[in-house]
């Protein structure tokens, strides 16, 4: 996803999606530390993606090519997903596999982010602002939806979606503050 973000940052057609990547939500190096203490230093070449995520993966890259304003639905799903259940999912990991000290949640954790309320709030403002037609606002929902469904495709192939009434609660609260009413 990060990657199709940084092909089109550069081009003014596209700022939508600039406007609202932020660094700090950048999940890539977290991931990686996470795939390494799990996996160990070679997982690249051990681990290979499950169908479900690369059904995922092939979604952004069309959207990049063909409709790259619903990229924000990806934005949306990805960074502020996580960053809302991040807290409780990185506990719940935790808890359950025995982990110390953070090892292998790195991905729940937003260092740069020291006040998530804040964060979310500035970016929902940035949201309302961009020049987004009421169309390609139902457009960037139903990309969210979408990419919920691959994700719940991600995590039943991983034998858990206790991620469905976190989703829930987060595409709610996108619709109440882009103002579809879908």
């Amino acid at each position: 996803m990060e990657e199709a973000f940084d092909v089109i940052a550069f081009d003014e057609n596209f700022n939508c999606v600039s406007a609202l990547d932020d660094k700090e939500l950048r999940r890539v190096p977290s991931l990686e530390k996470d795939m390494e203490f799990f996996y160990g230093d070679n997982w690249k070449n051990k681990i290979k993606p499950s169908p479900a995520t690369v059904t995922y993966v092939s979604r952004i890259r069309e959207v990049a090519k063909v409709s790259p304003h619903l990229l924000v639905g990806h934005q949306y799903s990805r960074y502020l997903g996580d960053l809302f259940g991040g807290q409780m999912m990185g506990n719940m990991a935790t808890r359950s596999l025995n982990l110390e000290n953070g090892m292998g949640t790195e991905f729940y954790i937003f260092k740069d982010i020291p006040n998530a309320r804040e964060f979310i709030n500035d970016w929902y403002f940035r949201l309302n602002e961009l020049p987004l037609t009421n169309e390609e606002k139902k457009e960037i929902v139903d990309e969210a939806n979408l990419v919920f469904a691959l994700n719940i495709g991600i995590f039943e192939e991983l034998e858990g979606s206790s991620a469905k009434a976190l989703w829930m609660l987060v595409m709610n609260t996108l619709k109440q503050k882009i103002g579809t009413g879908v």
